[in-house]
């Protein structure tokens, strides 16, 4: 683990819009700051909305956070959280590859990448996240958007709602629905996955 550089550290505190209008401005410590903040969670949303494809996701984290750096220089603190409209961002990005995909000819979507572990090695883990995400992405993506962005990332209504463009309520019925979703398509899986019935 790299030691903490002094600006480093003395930025940990800074807001995410002051860092982002510091990267408008010209400092690129800002963004690799911002960066080192922010990207791990938009990957997270990203590999959890595209049903655990993580090469997809990394192009949708990288083409989220060139957005963001190309509107930095006319950011306008105050209109909106930069978390929530990267959030925003991802949310659309995913919805765009999610249709594409769809329309796709099945011969013409590519194998799924192995990127298991070896032997043994965390396989009760890996097989309830791997059915964790076939759950999710049995789901309308209405749906897994608002159950992702609620129950794994831990934003409140509101900022779903901001994020989706949609009134709290709505987010709301969404989530209670997603939820009811995944756990109907989990069920009967519970002992394979390792967990005890009752």
């Amino acid at each position: 683990m790299r030691p903490k550089h002094s600006a480093d550290h003395a930025a940990e505190d800074v807001p995410d819009e002051a860092l982002l209008a510091r990267y408008g401005a010209g400092e690129a410590l800002a963004a690799r700051l911002l960066a080192r903040r922010l990207l791990p969670r938009v990957l997270a949303v990203a590999t959890r909305m595209l049903g655990g494809d993580r090469a997809e996701a990394e192009d949708v984290a990288q083409e989220a956070m060139l957005r963001l750096w190309r509107i930095a220089p006319d950011w306008r603190p105050g209109e909106a959280r930069v978390s929530t409209w990267l959030y925003r961002v991802v949310v659309n990005l995913c919805t765009d590859r999610l249709r594409r995909a769809r329309s796709a000819p099945l011969d013409a979507v590519p194998e799924p990448a192995d990127d298991a572990p070896g032997p043994l090695a965390g396989l009760a883990e890996a097989d309830r996240l791997a059915a964790l995400d076939a759950g999710l992405a049995a789901l309308p993506d209405r749906q897994r958007q608002a159950v992702v962005l609620r129950h794994i990332e831990g934003l409140s209504n509101p900022e779903i709602a901001d994020i989706m463009g949609l009134s709290v309520e709505a987010v709301e019925s969404l989530t209670a629905r997603g939820k009811r979703a995944l756990a109907a398509e989990l069920a009967g899986q519970r002992e394979a996955l390792g967990y005890e019935e009752g």
